[in-house]
C-alpha cells in the first residue's frame, strides 16, 4: 500500500484552488492539472507500507488542532506548479511531532524537509512562453485546515486515486 499523511480541504477551499487552476489555464499554462479530489498538503509521505492501522495508531498519539493557513503565491519548480503556503509555526510544530512519532514507532517516511504547498499541475508548459501574465494568488486568501488524514494512493486508469483510510 502506498500511503501518505495529508491535510485535506473543505469544499470552499477546493473551489478556491480550482479557481486558481482555471486562471492558470486561461493564462496559457498547460499540463496535468491535479483533480479537485486530489488537492491536499502532504505532511509525511510514507510510501509502501503494509499496515495502515499502525500509522493511524501513531497519528492518534499526536494531537492536532485546526490551523489557519495563508497562501503565499505560486511556485514553478521543474515541471510542476504549486500554490505556496506561508510558514505557520503551529503546522510546522505538528509535522515535527508527527514525524518524530512515526520514527519512534519504526514507520518509515520520506525525510525531506517540510515545505507546505499544494500541487496544482504537473508536466506544465507555458503557451505564452513564460510566467508573465500569470495572475497572483491573493495573499489575503486564508483557510482553516480542520483534519489530518491517512491517505491511500493508487494508480487508476486516468491517474492517481487518493482514498482516505482514516483521520483526526
Amino acid at each position: 500500500m502506498r500511503l501518505f499523511i495529508a491535510l485535506n480541504f473543505e469544499d470552499s477551499v477546493v473551489e478556491m484552488l480550482t479557481g486558481f487552476q482555471e486562471e492558470l489555464r486561461k493564462n496559457g499554462v498547460t499540463g496535468n492539472f491535479t483533480p479537485r479530489e486530489n488537492l491536499h498538503i502532504t505532511l509525511a509521505f510514507i510510501g509502501e507500507y503494509g499496515n495502515p492501522d499502525d500509522i493511524l495508531d501513531v497519528m492518534e498519539t499526536v494531537s492536532f488542532r485546526p490551523v489557519e493557513l495563508k497562501f503565499e503565491g505560486y511556485q514553478h519548480y521543474r515541471d510542476m506548479y504549486f500554490a505556496r503556503i506561508a510558514g505557520n509555526p503551529g503546522l510546522e510544530s505538528y509535522v515535527r511531532r508527527l514525524r518524530r512519532a512515526l520514527a519512534e514507532n519504526g514507520i518509515p517516511f520520506d525525510r525531506k524537509s517540510f515545505k507546505p504547498h499544494i500541487t496544482l499541475a504537473r508536466k506544465v508548459s507555458f503557451r505564452n512562453g513564460g510566467l508573465e501574465g500569470i495572475p497572483k494568488i491573493d495573499d489575503q486568501n486564508s483557510f482553516v485546515a480542520q483534519r489530518v488524514s491517512l491517505m491511500l494512493s493508487e494508480r487508476g486508469k486516468n491517474g492517481m486515486i487518493y482514498t482516505e483510510l482514516g483521520g483526526l
